[in-house]
């Protein structure tokens, strides 16, 4: 067994002390769980040879579970990652979900320290019963809006011939990540917008259902506060086609339910000069982001191919009410192509990429709290490139605490590339012992730490579990 703890592609064991409180704990709490079954590794109590398993790295997992099924089970119950975490010895994977030409999508899970690329099992299939064509004419108008059907499709849709993004259940899903485990959520099944959620979870490495959502929704926004996934927005399908939604709804994975909060209120929608603008210009959320214990959500007004940022709105949950957006995070908050506003959370601060800059390159901007503005990183600019020909240019993660971008590189791979810094970002005292960026990044450098070929595929979403 040694000299598979120590293979090529696993990293060093650490030696690691745990509290006595913490080992009795885990022995009174294992004991049930390994009553009747054979010894992991002979002549060792379990609970022993479960903390050499939990230090054991996951990309090594695969070849654990085969050395024998009291190793396989260890690898594949919750305990062991119990005890990764009182040993510290959880890792941070990146899954990124991409799409082929064919509209099936896929998911790729990226260990960043071996840079070793893992494919996740298939969502399995989920079909609408409705009819395609009873929903042609909304359906079409939102392939035109959507960030991820090209504008040929809609062509495809009018000339009445059926494509592939009517027989993908999962086109316009929302994505998120809490407690371990990540949600697809919603989307359009042919001319249906879907309420059913489905569960990625890494310790079995497998998908299942879980509660539907309250309400059908497609391109609607998640984000995660107090360990509760949120999810507001989207658009629905109605008698007079797809329909924005005001409406947010709350997941607590602990419990598995659903309960409902506050509906936006639109406020800046609700002051448009005339009736006819009113009529034209439809409200919608495109963007979400938690930020300072707050959800933060930017919004537009649209009418395609047009998109007029007007602010957003801010869920405070300790209230339980909307606010408007600070003036100027909402008018400067970067948005890409069909106005989706990305952002992630780096170490505590905001930030943003502005691909506005030009065709090979964009910026990164960094929100400033204390001023209500944005910055633009110094050294910061991004090789984006393709970016005038893709619809999906680029993803922002925050990965084991540092900034990172995911596009393709100029052989069409997906790479990974993640922002090197020669000094920490400077930071200025303010307000009440609150700290905010001032002049962000010194000379910054993008390095690629991973990059794949996957064919001619489209990056749509990304996320990270630390288990």
């Amino acid at each position: 067994m040694g000299g598979f703890l120590s293979s090529n592609n696993c990293r060093p064991s650490e030696t690691f002390q745990i509290p006595q409180s913490e080992s009795c704990k885990r022995q009174k709490t294992s004991s049930s769980f390994w009553d009747d079954k054979p010894r992991l590794i002979p002549n060792l109590p379990d609970e022993i040879s479960l903390e050499i398993l939990a230090r054991v790295p996951r990309i090594c997992y695969l070849n654990v579970k085969a050395v024998s099924r009291s190793w396989k089970a260890a690898v594949t119950s919750s305990e062991i990652y119990k005890v990764r975490k009182e040993l510290g010895t959880t890792e941070e994977w990146l899954y990124i979900l991409t799409k082929n030409q064919g509209d099936r999508i896929y998911w790729h899970a990226l260990d960043p320290i071996s840079k070793r690329w893992q494919k996740l099992p298939p969502i399995p299939d989920v079909t609408s019963e409705d009819e395609y064509k009873i929903g042609i004419p909304g359906f079409r108008t939102w392939n035109v809006v959507g960030s991820t059907i090209r504008i040929a499709d809609a062509v495809r849709g009018w000339l009445g011939k059926r494509d592939g993004s009517d027989q993908n259940p999962f086109c316009g899903c929302a994505i998120g990540a809490v407690d371990g485990c990540i949600y697809m959520l919603g989307g359009f099944s042919k001319a249906s917008a879907m309420k059913t959620v489905w569960k990625y979870d890494p310790v079995l490495n497998s998908w299942n259902e879980v509660n539907p959502m309250s309400v059908g929704r497609a391109y609607c926004k998640t984000g995660v506060l107090n360990n509760k996934l949120f999810v507001v927005g989207g658009v629905s399908r109605g008698r007079g086609g797809l329909t924005p939604l005001q409406s947010a709804e709350v997941f607590d994975p602990q419990t598995g339910l659903w309960s409902e909060v506050p509906s936006m209120p639109f406020s800046k929608a609700q002051v448009l000069p005339t009736a006819f603008l009113a009529d034209l210009l439809k409200p919608i959320a495109t963007g979400l982001t938690s930020y300072r214990g707050k959800l933060y959500v930017p919004q537009s007004l649209y009418c395609w191919p047009f998109f007029v940022d007007v602010g957003g709105e801010v869920y405070d949950p300790e209230t339980n009410a909307w606010v408007d957006m600070p003036t100027g995070m909402g008018e400067g908050w970067p948005a890409k192509q069909a106005g989706t506003k990305l952002s992630v959370i780096v170490d505590g601060d905001l930030y943003a990429l502005d691909p506005s800059s030009s065709l090979e390159s964009a910026k990164i901007k960094v929100y400033n709290y204390q001023d209500d503005s944005w910055k633009v990183v110094e050294g910061g600019d991004v090789p984006i490139r393709d970016f005038a020909e893709s619809e999906s240019p680029y993803l922002l993660a925050g990965l084991l605490g540092k900034l990172h971008v995911i596009t393709k590189d100029g052989n069409h791979n997906i790479a990974v590339m993640q922002a090197g810094k020669q000094n920490d970002m400077m930071v200025s005292e303010s307000g009440e012992g609150t700290s905010e960026p001032r002049e962000t990044y010194g000379q910054n450098i993008w390095n690629v730490i991973a990059s794949r070929n996957f064919g001619s595929t489209e990056l749509m979403s990304c996320q990270n579990l630390d288990i």
